[in-house]
């Protein structure tokens, strides 16, 4: 993976404004997005938490689901949810590998229905990035690296994301999600974010 040096030579993620895109990440476009509202900015990451099938991890689908072709065929679950028009801004794999699908500056279809803040319909101006895991089972060390890396390189890139712009899913839908779960380390990543954290970077 290819990203620019930061302080000291550790690597940090850069995010070309005027594409939405994150130099040298992996993209996988998903068709599952539109414009934000004229004028507005990123002002809120939101945490989520996926697998498919649920509790595995691996393969094509977590790709396919957000490009919209997951065949309902390949496993009992997918009939469920293979006609969703879903997507998240970005995934980190279990091994720290991170997939963009929609440019930042543009509306991704993460949240649904959702509120932060006294603000509904947070997809207007948040970005949703995937987590591969469940509720339950402990997110890896490269995931947390990863995320924070990716958090730092948004927050250079979109001034609105103030560090308290932070929000898991079930936070910002409650009753309805709750991923990324009672798994995931929130002070473990604030504490890598306030540390100023890029790295260890996942070999490639």
């Amino acid at each position: 993976m290819t990203t620019d040096a930061g302080k000291g030579g550790v690597e940090r993620i850069s995010i070309d404004r005027a594409s939405g895109l994150a130099r040298g990440l992996p993209q996988v476009l998903s068709p599952h997005w539109d414009a934000r509202p004229s004028g507005q900015a990123p002002e809120l990451i939101v945490v989520h938490g996926i697998s498919l099938p649920p509790g595995r991890y691996g393969g094509p689908w977590i790709d396919r689901m957000f490009c919209g072709n997951l065949p309902p065929e390949a496993d009992p679950y997918f009939a469920q949810v293979a006609g969703l028009r879903v997507s998240a801004h970005a995934l980190v794999r279990r091994d720290g590998r991170i997939v963009q699908y929609v440019p930042f500056h543009r509306r991704a279809w993460h949240a649904g229905a959702s509120s932060w803040r006294g603000r509904n319909a947070c997809n207007d101006f948040s970005i949703g990035i995937e987590l591969e895991g469940t509720d339950t089972e402990p997110y890896e060390d490269a995931q947390y690296a990863a995320l924070a890396r990716l958090v730092h390189g948004l927050r250079e890139a979109y001034p609105g994301l103030a560090p308290d712009h932070l929000a898991g899913h079930d936070e910002i839908a409650p009753g309805r999600k709750t991923d990324p779960g009672v798994s995931f380390d929130w002070p473990r990543l604030r504490r890598l974010l306030a540390a100023g954290h890029h790295g260890p970077t996942r070999k490639t």
